[in-house]
């Protein structure tokens, strides 16, 4: 009989997700381990397998639809000898999702295209849209359309200023029969508008409307309930980084092209080392116990095209130097793919973020919940400083210990950092 395939949950606390992509279509033929389809959940787009052999025989949820809750039966796979007539017509209508329409609206189900396949496409009345014999779909609200209709305007040739580009009333105003405004028209419409992709606000500023995908709307959820609901305490701590950028230049040379170790390398190495020499700061806070970890699960800070992610390094602090180099760029290059796994960026129980490539001097992170700790990292400048009694010159890095104070309190903190300082100014250490 045919086989339901569900939205997976692709993490512990999943519950819905965005059907981001089809990679087969309806009558594709589909071996267990295919990839059949991409889920864009809260932090990556991960790959679902088909699970059975089988055809495609009905895809229920349409590429692009948001919210798709876990379970959710989003296609239906066809076994040997069956065909279209045995999907109940339940899995058809009952389950069917598709993408809201720009006015929250729902499009109809379209049409099986085993059924339109000898037939030639529905048209679309000429007086209503004029769209070009290539049937392009236009978006555009009933009032726009019946604008359209009576000053015989050319939709397609208008750009619509409304949610996802859609005509609205505004955007015909002084076009004349049977064209579009002026681009100058345009520009100079007081209501909000679209020219190359350009729109326009009450106050007259232009701007580009840019969606957030669901990795940006979680991300800032999480950062607003750390802000607002954890008691945030801040310590600053200067560190020396000759020792350190000796032993990186001589190691990286030793290499020879093999590997090439970063400062950010040894920081992840040195928190690993300071959190299993004084694991009072490995900790997490929950209403009923703080948890100490046993091992030194670091998460890294990336930057992607679809925000931000952090990736894990764990059981850091039994990891030597090249180890975490190897690994960190492995998860860093996926991340940025959005092909990290579940489980290599939900947890850790510290976290760094290092903008000290940018030239930022000294910042403050926010705190990446249930951790209660995150190390911000600036950039290595040499100064002079007065040591033993004569101006000397050095490499100055400042790193700031963003801490929950409920289970790290400034005196943990800041003991802490005595010891992440001791393992970055003394690099040989990391190795005992």
């Amino acid at each position: 009989m045919p086989i339901n395939i569900t939205m997976p949950a692709l993490s512990p606390t999943m519950t819905d997700g965005t059907l981001a992509k089809w990679l087969k279509a309806e009558g594709d033929a589909v071996e267990s381990g295919d990839v059949i389809a991409e889920i864009e959940t809260d932090k990556a787009t991960m790959e679902v397998e088909a699970v059975d052999d089988g055809i495609i025989g009905k895809i229920l949820v349409q590429a692009g639809t948001q919210n798709v809750p876990v379970n959710d039966v989003i296609a239906v796979l066809l076994e040997e000898g069956e065909s279209a007539n045995d999907i109940k017509s339940s899995q058809k209508v009952d389950t069917a999702k598709s993408p809201a329409k720009s006015d929250g609206s729902k499009p109809q189900p379209k049409a099986d295209a085993s059924k339109n396949s000898e037939k030639s496409p529905v048209p679309i009345e000429k007086s209503m849209t004029h769209q070009s014999e290539t049937h392009d779909r236009v978006f555009a609200s009933p009032l726009a359309k019946r604008i359209a209709n009576d000053k015989n305007i050319d939709l397609s040739t208008i750009k619509g200023s409304g949610p996802k580009g859609r005509i609205v009333k505004s955007d015909l105003e002084g076009v004349s029969s049977g064209g579009a405004k002026s681009t100058q028209e345009q520009v100079n419409d007081p209501v909000c508008n679209s020219v190359e992709g350009l729109k326009k606000n009450v106050f007259g500023m232009t701007y580009t409307e840019i969606p957030n995908n669901n990795i940006k709307k979680i991300t800032a959820k999480r950062l607003l309930e750390s802000k607002t609901q954890v008691p945030h305490f801040y310590l600053t701590i200067e560190c020396v980084l000759d020792k350190l950028m000796a032993a990186r230049k001589e190691i990286n040379e030793a290499a020879n092209g093999e590997f090439k170790l970063s400062v950010n390398d040894f920081i992840i190495k040195a928190s690993a080392m300071a959190l299993k020499s004084y694991p009072a700061a490995n900790v997490s806070w929950t209403e009923d116990a703080v948890h100490q970890y046993h091992s030194s699960d670091i998460s890294v800070a990336v930057a992607t095209p679809n925000g931000l992610i952090t990736p894990i390094i764990k059981h850091a602090e039994q990891k030597g130097l090249r180890a975490i180099s190897s690994q960190m760029k492995e998860l860093a290059g996926r991340a940025r793919e959005g092909k990290l796994k579940p489980e290599e960026f939900q947890g850790g129980s510290f976290s760094i973020s290092n903008l000290g490539m940018f030239g930022i001097k000294e910042f403050s992170a926010i705190i990446n919940p249930p951790q209660s700790c995150i190390l911000a990292v600036g950039a290595g400048e040499q100064m002079p400083k007065v040591v033993n009694g004569e101006i000397k010159i050095q490499t100055i890095m400042n790193v700031t210990l963003s801490t929950d104070h409920r289970s790290v309190d400034g005196a943990v903190g800041a003991e802490w950092l005595q010891h992440f300082k001791r393992y970055i100014e003394n690099p040989v250490s990391m190795l005992l």
